[in-house]
């Protein structure tokens, strides 16, 4: 009898445990000023010089301080100070080094220079790179296995330091770009702007190669094009003009990397523990990474070190009425904490959404209608169960693509060949996006009639922007145009029917995406139909985000979809993505599809440093068509953003161009407490429906118990 009274108080513990408790997070987490949020993504890179897609940026821009940054509520975007002290004015100069006018020229203009002013007095966060003994030896720069018995993590080391910001910092982080062992992504496009870029990066090669040396200290390998002029100042010198180069000063590129960081890392008993400037990012933002385990959790903690930094006094049209600017004027960061959970699957992700265990939430196609109705005039609006729940529904348009690409040096898909081509039109008509943006976007989409997303110089509107290869203008809209116009190409391609000509055999081709879980298996049914369409046998290989760039970097991909997000609003920064030498897989470059176009790109290095203008769209208006008509690319669409924020989350407002929206972001802790403990009460019922059957099942089981020992006096009797 003991044992029956033990497993039902068990039971009864563990029933009443799981009706009163569904809370992801510790106790200890409750009633702090804590933002929840999660990622979907293993994040790989976060080392600024190798950094370069937006899952990684959401981190690493909260850590890193490049010289400049974005007006978070300006619009049009605007570029401010960040580390700077302002933000600096090219000077032009020609052959002879006589300075330029602003207006000179473009051919005139031999090389500009910038120079960077820093502030006084930024302080890196807390690291143990920076630690010294009382002699101001460092103590953790030369590390033997055993003296790191205990070591795991960041984190274990018990003592750290910091030091002040110079120039110095800045200057070694751009000759970072050119070490051989990081493959900097951009350092293909920027070893043609700054001087000696592409020479030291040859000069490092033969050390790495010669030496073979655990750590190359760069401070030891100058950089002609770029010099510290004090410990606050420092110069950049680029080839000719390029005036997108003040871009790319507010990206994690340019951030300042202190050279102490880069030895610490680079010592072998650490990478053997993986504990990498890649997982343990060292910066002066305001906050700093403090847990990184990419299966499971990511925290980012406030900076105790940080500088200040005070939120705008003034913003667009229309934020003051929307509450933007309460709190002009206040000291940054306003949240202490940023917890970020692992979540792959979307439903899980949205009910925790609606439990508040996250703080906001994007729309996935599983729970739009829950969460949006479409207006009679097509606007997206809560639902009424939406806004019982005081959540608010925020739209932005995205300047992305996303796209299909061909890679061009693929043998049936890619090349020059009339043929090949054909097959990439046929193809395009073939794939339905509209379709596609219908039912896995809920109509959140603009087809792409080419690279330019709407809100970039040289975007068209209307019947001049359409594709002709791929649409017709019908009745004032683009039209697909008819699948047996694919069919009469693919059979111009070679292949009448899906089959090759000379050998008869089935035409087979290959699509690599991301995914793969159960979420997907709908949109890859969807791809394969929509090639048979042209009775093209379609094999979709998926594989998680970090195998497929491994993949792409390769050129391991036949078919491949992606998506490119704007660095900057310009137009180069676009159509970059198909000039030959950013070619990804011979230069580790962005043009994913590896085109190359002799034309295209002579066009390319004649438009991407002039400033906008009529001249400059007539170029891009060339260079559109080129690309329309090779199509490395089945132009997908350009995505608009729906994000659902609970009330008690306070100055979202979405920024393309900037990642490091979490330092302007206010949480009220005490309204999501109450929310929680309002939409997550217990649910008894279970418990109930139990208790019953325990007491059923020990009243059987003291009757069977009785039975028993009567029976057994009875024999003994």
């Amino acid at each position: 009898m003991r044992s029956i009274t033990k497993t039902v108080f068990l039971i009864i513990l563990a029933f009443f445990t799981g009706a009163c408790d569904n809370n992801p997070y510790t106790a200890s987490l409750s009633g702090k000023n804590i933002l929840f949020s999660a990622f979907s993504t293993r994040i790989k890179y976060l080392d600024p010089a190798r950094a370069y897609s937006s899952s990684e940026y959401r981190f690493i821009r909260q850590i890193y301080e490049p010289p400049l940054q974005y007006h978070y509520l300006k619009r049009p975007y605007t570029l401010i100070p960040l580390s700077a002290t302002e933000v600096p004015k090219p000077q032009y100069f020609d052959a002879n080094g006589n300075v330029l006018p602003e207006n000179a020229p473009v051919k005139t203009i031999d090389h500009t220079v910038y120079e960077i002013s820093i502030q006084r007095g930024i302080k890196y966060q807390p690291h143990p790179g920076f630690a010294r003994d009382a002699q101001g030896r460092f103590i953790y720069h030369n590390l033997s296995e055993s003296a790191l018995s205990n070591i795991h993590e960041l984190s274990d080391f018990e003592k750290t330091g910091t030091r002040e910001l110079v120039a110095n910092d800045f200057v070694y982080q751009i000759k970072r770009l050119a070490h051989p062992r990081i493959n900097s992504p951009i350092y293909g496009l920027m070893s043609e702007y700054i001087v000696g870029l592409w020479e030291l990066n040859e000069r490092l090669q033969q050390v790495d190669k010669e030496q073979k040396l655990d750590y190359i200290d760069l401070d030891n390998y100058p950089l002609e094009g770029v010099e510290v002029v004090d410990d606050y100042t420092y110069r950049i010198r680029i080839t000719g003009k390029y005036p997108q180069f003040l871009y790319w000063l507010a990206m994690p590129f340019f951030a300042p990397v202190p050279p102490e960081a880069e030895r610490f890392y680079s010592q072998k008993v650490l990478i053997k523990r993986n504990i990498t400037i890649n997982g343990y990012p060292v910066g002066t933002g305001p906050y700093m990474l403090t847990v990184n385990n990419p299966n499971y959790r990511i925290v980012l903690e406030r900076n105790k070190n940080f500088h200040g930094e005070l939120y705008p006094l003034e913003g667009a049209a229309g934020d003051k009425e929307l509450g933007l600017l309460r709190d002009a004027g206040k000291p940054l960061p306003f949240i202490d904490t940023a917890i970020y959970t692992l979540e792959k699957e979307t439903i899980p992700y949205w009910n925790k959404f609606l439990q508040g265990y996250f703080d906001a939430a994007t729309i996935s196609s599983d729970n739009f209608d829950q969460a949006v109705t479409i207006s009679a005039d097509s606007n997206a609006i809560l639902t009424d169960e939406m806004r019982e729940k005081g959540i608010r529904l925020i739209t932005s348009v995205r300047p992305t693509n996303f796209y299909f690409g061909f890679n061009m040096q693929d043998t049936v898909v890619g090349g020059t060949a009339e043929s090949a081509r054909l097959l990439r039109q046929a193809i395009s008509i073939a794939m339905d996006i509209e379709e596609f943006i219908s039912i896995f976007h809920n109509g959140r989409g603009i087809p792409a009639q080419g690279p330019l997303p709407q809100g970039i110089f040289g975007h068209k509107e209307g019947e001049k922007g359409v594709n002709p290869y791929i649409y017709d203008w019908v009745n004032g809209q683009a039209k697909r145009k008819p699948i047996a116009i694919a069919r009469s190409l693919l059979a111009e391609a070679g292949y009448p029917n899906g089959r090759n000509e000379k050998s008869g055999k089935p035409l087979v081709l290959y699509l690599d995406v991301r995914g793969g879980g159960p979420d997907d298996k709908s949109m890859f049914d969807w791809y394969r139909k929509q090639l048979a369409k042209l009775d093209i046998q379609l094999i979709v290989r998926a594989t998680d985000y970090n195998r497929f760039r491994e993949k792409m970097q390769m050129g391991n991909a036949q078919i491949f979809w992606w998506g490119w997000h704007a660095d900057y609003p310009d137009p180069e920064n676009f159509l970059f993505l198909f000039y030959g030498p950013n070619g990804k897989v011979k230069y580790g470059g962005e043009n994913a599809a590896n085109y190359q176009n002799d034309k295209f790109d002579a066009l390319f290095e004649q438009m991407k440093n002039m400033d906008n203008g009529e001249a400059r769209l007539k170029i891009i208006d060339k260079m559109v068509e080129i690309v329309r008509y090779n199509a490395p690319w089945l132009w997908g669409f350009h995505p608009l953003e729906f994000s659902m924020h609970h009330d008690w989350e306070h100055n979202v407002k979405p920024h393309p161009m900037e990642n490091s929206s979490l330092k302007y972001w206010r949480i009220d802790h005490e309204k999501r407490e109450n929310y929680r403990e309002k939409y997550n009460k217990p649910v008894l019922w279970p418990l109930g429906l139990m208790l019953a059957l325990v007491v059923i099942i020990t009243v059987l089981a003291v009757r069977l118990y009785r039975q028993r020992e009567y029976r057994r006096q009875a024999v003994n009797n």
